[in-house]
């Protein structure tokens, strides 16, 4: 059994932690400077991450070709599965076309495009987020903007900005019962001090959406829009995380940020309506600061959107509807259960199976072959390499039946299904390769020590640690692209430091995870899928991926200020572990 060392070069942490950076340095470079597309900067990165585990960390070679490939194999199933199957039912609606019938409808609530986006990124992307989570709330959410005129480079970077608050209760709660199950510490504890972090958030994102998109004048100008959005979700989610649990938080938040955006924008009119180049014969003025979302501001009245019936309405949004019943019935644990049971009879037998994982295949060569120590576990302790393939209980494969589904009401013939689904594949490509060499190289860091000797030195800050907490929950869901994984790599870290410091280990955990989900705008996985679902080119990922990591540092500092606050000055509002 090959074990880590976290100080491989002359046992010094510091020197260590330079070199594990090299792969985070060079992703950086190719994609942020050199604006290479992001499968070419991830697989560079992939092989920078080789040389360092093989070269620096001494990691035999079988161990490290498995670990990469059971990385990808993840990356494509669920992440690539649930987003190929999101893209697929949007293109079904565009193919039918059923979404020139949802633009209208959306457009009868309010022809401003700010309340648009508020609706459609975040009350209604925080809903996909909670259902179903991965990449399908940026996947779907920015495709219906792109589709209803948005320029597709906004449309992708508002999508990613939105899809922060939610993530740390996305897909029924997953990040944060994992977080519960990796450190030991009470569900609802973590669940209580995640909600009143991402709470705090939650109040403000939808104003930073709109300022962002349009600047400060003009998000004034939608204020009780933006009033009404930001504390209905963050009331919610507040509530719902600190009395009842993780698993209904964000469908409880966003069906009610829905219900009260769709109140708003029937009842109330701004002054003041934005709209897109296009959409008026007069000259349109550009937006403040340079922003060049290609919207301007006028009083007069914008082209009215058609009118439909009630029934046609309703079947334009039929797919959606049914994306809805079927994630959220997939999501209930006691049917999620009778599928795992069914499909778990049906894995071969001569496989290493998982003790206590349904569907749960134990990688071969790699399972218990390495051993993480102290102080990154309590004790010396194998590292577990459990592959879930839950096929049919998958969030994609309730999205797939919703767009089989849709495609049988719709009457579409097997024949157009297929090529729809060819289209999607052809489109997808280029992206579900970039996610899968992502996932790759965060499992060979994460398998060879690299990951943890980066933590290891955040770690070190010694009393500025609950600052430095969320920086590495933010560096995890960088990494990996996933608030979840990023919570079963560094919870358990957090919570050792946490108690070595004196610290209360709820709050360094939650934090892990609150922190975390500001890392999600700027995965590369989430920047492909966005680029892929908006119809931009690879050409765009590395633009998109300049845009968005200002906001995700600052929103990442900001967690790191929260956290410091809880620990010294409002400790007393930390739930017990």
């Amino acid at each position: 059994m090959w074990q880590h060392n976290y100080e491989p070069l002359s046992g010094s942490l510091g020197l260590s932690a330079i070199v594990a950076a090299v792969p985070v340095f060079v992703l950086f470079l190719m994609l942020g400077v050199l604006r290479r597309p992001a499968w070419m900067s991830a697989l560079t990165a992939l092989v920078s991450a080789f040389v360092v585990a093989l070269g620096v960390y001494g990691m035999p070679v079988k161990l490290a070709l498995i670990s990469t490939v059971y990385g990808a194999a993840f990356g494509i199933f669920p992440i690539a599965w649930i987003v190929f199957a999101a893209i697929m039912l949007y293109r079904l609606a565009v193919d039918t076309g059923k979404f020139e019938i949802i633009k209208d409808s959306v457009g009868g609530l309010s022809r401003d495009r700010r309340l648009q986006a508020m609706f459609i990124a975040f009350s209604f992307g925080a809903f996909i987020e909670g259902a179903a989570g991965f990449g399908a709330p940026v996947a779907i959410s920015g495709a219906m903007l792109a589709g209803l005129g948005f320029n597709p480079f906004y449309a992708a970077g508002i999508c990613l900005l939105a899809n922060t608050a939610p993530v740390a209760f996305g897909s029924i709660g997953i990040p944060v019962t994992t977080l519960a199950n990796i450190t030991g510490l009470p569900v609802m504890s973590l669940s209580a001090m995640v909600g009143r972090l991402c709470a705090m958030i939650s109040l403000f994102i939808p104003a930073y959406l709109v300022v962002v998109m349009a600047g400060g004048r003009r998000a004034l100008q939608v204020a009780p829009a933006i009033i009404a959005c930001g504390l209905s979700f963050a009331a919610t989610q507040f509530t719902v995380s600190n009395f009842v649990g993780p698993e209904l938080t964000d469908i409880a938040a966003s069906l009610t940020c829905i219900g009260v955006m769709v109140v708003v924008m029937k009842l109330w009119t701004p002054r003041n309506l934005m709209h897109l180049e296009g959409e008026k014969s007069a000259s349109v003025s550009s937006l403040p600061h340079g922003h060049g979302v290609g919207v301007g501001t006028h009083s007069a009245v914008a082209v009215a959107p058609l009118k439909h019936s009630a029934a046609a309405v309703f079947t334009a949004w039929l797919p959606y509807l049914l994306l809805v019943v079927f994630v959220l019935v997939w999501g209930e644990a006691d049917v999620k259960l009778a599928l795992n049971r069914w499909t778990n009879s049906l894995l071969p037998t001569g496989i290493p199976r998982s003790p206590t994982l349904l569907n749960g295949l134990l990688v071969p060569g790699l399972h218990n072959m390495i051993q993480r120590v102290p102080p990154v576990v309590a004790q010396p302790t194998p590292y577990a390499a459990p592959f879930e393939f839950n096929w049919l209980s998958a969030s994609g494969t309730s999205c797939f039946l919703a767009t089989i589904t849709a495609a049988l009401f719709l009457r579409v013939s097997p024949a157009r299904f297929g090529r729809i689904y060819l289209a999607t594949f052809k489109q997808l490509a280029l992206p579900i390769l970039t996610i899968a060499l992502m996932l790759g190289l965060a499992y060979l860091m994460n398998y060879s020590g690299m990951t943890s000797t980066l933590g290891l030195a955040l770690a070190a800050t010694g009393p500025a640690f609950p600052f430095f907490s969320a920086v590495l929950g933010w560096l995890g869901v960088f990494l990996t692209g996933s608030d979840t994984s990023a919570n079963a790599l560094f919870g358990n870290l957090q919570v050792v430091t946490a108690n070595a410091l004196h610290l209360n280990p709820v709050l360094t955990a939650s934090v892990n995870s609150a922190a975390g989900v500001m890392g999600k705008m700027i995965s590369i996985q989430s920047i492909a899928v966005a680029v892929a679902a908006t119809g931009m080119t690879t050409a765009d990922e590395g633009r998109l991926f300049r845009f968005t990591i200002k906001h995700s540092i600052f929103l990442m500092a900001l967690m790191g200020v929260l956290s410091l606050l809880f620990a010294y000055v409002f400790s007393a509002y930390v739930p017990s572990p």
